[in-house]
């Protein structure tokens, strides 16, 4: 049986692609600062909220260059990063905690690999390093509603000397 030296070049040319496709897929999973988000923030009563540690979202200093940021999505706002910046300090590993009470929301970084799910009654944990000041947008980018385009929020990195314990 003859094979078209076209059919032989075509054939190069998809194998070509499907060992670059699980290439690049191995890479993702596997490379330097990827990591799947997994179930151990834990969970949460989604109608309670208050009577967990998101009654007062905000940074919390838990260790030398250690922050902890309590986040909660809800219609149409990031709490706190849309009506006040999250601040953090430059040269810090911050964890965050993200969940929501009312529906399914995304929460991304730009520019950071933070990007996960905030599902009412879990808790999503994403830990993260900020070496230089700078600032980012945060975005959700699971429809959430009529208002879905206006969730926004912002997160600044500022100078370790900047930075007080207050969190401003």
């Amino acid at each position: 049986m003859e094979i078209h030296r076209y059919e032989k070049i075509w054939t190069a040319v998809a194998l070509l692609l499907i060992v670059g496709l699980i290439a690049t897929v191995t890479y993702g999973a596997l490379g330097p600062g990827v990591k799947m988000v997994d179930d151990s923030g834990g969970t949460i009563d989604a109608d309670s909220l208050g009577d967990t540690e998101f009654a007062d979202p905000g940074v919390t200093k838990v260790g030398e260059d250690q922050y902890e940021v309590h986040v909660v999505a809800r219609q149409f706002l990031f709490q706190p990063g849309t009506t006040s910046p999250i601040r953090v300090p430059a040269n810090s590993e911050v964890t965050f905690y993200i969940t929501s009470p009312d529906v399914v929301h995304g929460f991304e970084i730009a520019g950071t690999n933070v990007n996960t799910m905030a599902i009412p009654g879990q808790v999503a944990e994403v830990t993260v390093r900020f070496d230089e000041p700078a600032e980012y947008g945060i975005v959700c980018h699971e429809y959430c509603g009529a208002g879905h385009h206006t969730m926004a929020g912002q997160l600044v990195v500022v100078p370790e000397d900047e930075y007080d314990t207050e969190g401003s």
